[in-house]
């Protein structure tokens, strides 16, 4: 379970970044969405998700040790 809450918790940073950067477009502060978005939070929080995916992906044992079969 703690990977789906560290999966949860990030997905709530990135929506949260994705509001910010709503906000700088809706004010017309193109530059600095665009900076938000190559260089800034929403970058991060997106490499960090991604992360968190390439992790889980090429790591096939599960919380107790063991490989994860899926449904039999």
């Amino acid at each position: 379970m703690k990977y789906a809450r560290q999966t949860q918790e990030a997905l709530e940073r990135l929506d949260q970044a994705l509001a910010q950067l709503r906000g700088l477009i809706s004010k017309n502060k193109n530059a600095e969405a665009v900076k938000f978005m190559e260089e800034g939070p929403l970058k991060e929080r997106f490499e960090e998700l991604q992360n968190m995916i390439t992790i889980s992906a090429t790591n096939p044992l599960g919380s107790r040790g063991t490989i994860q079969t899926g449904t039999l």
